[in-house]
């Protein structure tokens, strides 16, 4: 499928600021519920199947999110943003980040 840029640009992806990271108990596949600091956009919740990494390894980490998606029921969890990632040779989730430290809610264009 083609798309547009006008169809692109309709999805805000942002940069934050993991300030949080808490196993996600409960979850049906190992996951990380975090707290994600958006810059002027404010604080959002998201979960993601990151289970690989530890706490200390995401706290401050900027994160690359999309942040116009509609809130995602998972158990009894509101992720509020999509956090980015790729998939690893084991299909372990890698997280996007800026390689250069950038403005808190600063947005992809």
């Amino acid at each position: 499928m083609t798309i547009d840029y006008t169809d692109f640009d309709k999805v805000d992806i942002r940069v934050g600021k993991i300030i949080d990271a808490q196993e996600f108990v409960g979850a049906k596949k190992p996951a990380m519920k975090l707290t994600i600091d958006l810059g002027e956009i404010g604080i959002r919740k998201s979960s993601i199947q990151i289970a690989h990494y530890n706490k200390e390894e995401l706290i401050n980490r900027l994160v690359i999110c999309v942040v116009n998606f509609p809130p995602k029921q998972i158990g009894n969890f509101f992720s509020e943003v999509l956090t980015l990632g790729v998939p690893d040779e084991q299909g372990r989730w890698t997280l996007l980040s800026p390689d250069k430290d950038v403005p808190l809610g600063g947005r992809m264009k």
